[in-house]
């Protein structure tokens, strides 16, 4: 039996992966679960009610798009936080932000790219279902190193005039998974021009967008407007699992140029699952409220603060900007995950394995990925064990 190539050169995914490498040896402590970024905060009181009230929803067909509330909900909300007016025709409500990001690859990136095959650019490490979009559609995959030497964001501006000049899209995170690296008004404003200049869209995952150490990240549909960047070349990707501690509820949007949503919509309406009413319902609540963002990130407020002092006087480390992940410096990301797990319990990913070696190493393979979502004094806890195991 024939199957197709273009996935054939996929590594296991980083789970897989994470348990094979740790699973066939015993915990050397308590299991601490610092590995998924699976927020573990309350959610919003109100989402059993509301759920509740609209449980016959789910006895019929939900809008592909959204429904008009939940659109209106979620254009207040980029009003509020961006300060951006966005119609109903610039707006989709998603399955799930990951759905959103492949779908709109599939949508949106040409067969060719002046007369070549086009290229799709991407942060490395990055979340990996940017490579799947670029392989689905038939696109060269481009993982650009997001490194300390960098700010952790890719420096797309810097690449061959060459491999612009045939770029059609570039996905970019900000606050990025894995470092925490917030794009500010400056890098989106020189991204803008730079996709301006050579052709391309842009795909901004902002999943992160609301969980921040310092200040409020800056949007890409904010420096857009105040560009006046063309609609059409942004893409903008939010979620409610980060926000509002409801990673199972798979509920997020688009918002772009209304020649893109039209697409993305047409790919959903032949083969894409709408998110069912009674969810909708939900999301409607959820992005009209702001009382349990504000007490959710004072969460994680405390959780940074605690990670400055453990982590105090360690060398090669920040704290990030935005996200809840640690970007931590060792010798080897796989050994030190092994280590910790055998001697404490603590676990933790190996960067590499949300990184690509493109010929000049893995950029992540001198790092692990550490998630603070655990409640403060279990994350506290492993926090304590990681450091004296790995740097004392």
């Amino acid at each position: 039996m024939a199957f197709p190539e273009r996935f054939s050169n996929l590594p296991e995914y980083a789970f897989p992966r994470l348990r094979a490498l740790l699973d066939p040896h015993p915990a050397g402590g308590e299991t601490i679960a610092m590995t998924i970024g699976e927020p573990r905060h309350p959610m919003p009181a109100f989402v059993a009610e509301v759920l509740a009230q609209n449980v016959a929803g789910f006895g019929v067909y939900p809008p592909n798009d959204g429904t008009p509330e939940l659109l209106a909900a979620i254009a207040g909300w980029i009003a509020r936080r961006y300060g951006v007016s966005v119609g109903p025709d610039r707006l989709m409500a998603l399955n799930g932000t990951r759905e959103g990001l492949f779908n709109a690859g599939l949508a949106l990136i040409p067969e060719t790219k002046r007369g070549r095959r086009p290229a799709v650019l991407m942060p490395n490490p990055f979340y990996q279902v940017y490579a799947l979009a670029a392989l689905a559609t038939q696109a060269e995959p481009v993982y650009v190193p997001a490194t300390a030497a960098t700010g952790f964001l890719p420096d797309y501006g810097a690449l061959p005039a060459e491999v612009l000049d045939r770029t059609a899209a570039v996905y970019i995170c900000s606050p990025a998974n894995p470092q925490g690296a917030v794009a500010s008004r400056d890098y989106w404003a020189d991204l803008l021009a730079l996709a301006e200049r050579h052709d391309f869209l842009i795909l901004a995952d902002e999943c992160y967008a609301e969980v921040w150490r310092s200040a409020p990240p800056p949007g890409i549909l904010e420096v857009a407007a105040t560009t006046g960047a063309d609609p059409d070349r942004v893409y903008t990707f939010h979620s409610l699992s980060k926000r509002s501690n409801l990673p199972g509820l798979r509920s997020g949007f688009v918002a772009g140029g209304a020649q893109g949503i039209a697409r993305i919509r047409q790919l959903r309406a032949f083969a894409g699952a709408p998110l069912p009413l009674p969810l909708q319902r939900v999301s409607e609540a959820v992005w009209s409220d702001e009382a349990h963002v504000i007490e959710s990130r004072a969460l994680y407020h405390a959780k940074f603060r605690a990670a400055e002092a453990i982590f105090s006087g360690l060398q090669g480390w920040q704290m990030p900007e935005g996200g809840f992940f640690l970007w931590l410096p060792v010798a080897d990301g796989e050994e030190a995950a092994l280590r910790l797990w055998r001697e404490t319990g603590v676990r933790v990913l190996p960067g590499a394995y949300l990184s690509r070696d493109t010929g000049q190493g893995n950029p992540g393979q001198g790092y692990i990925r550490v998630a603070l979502v655990a409640p403060l004094d279990e994350t506290e806890r492993g926090l304590t064990r990681l450091r004296d195991c790995l740097y004392r």
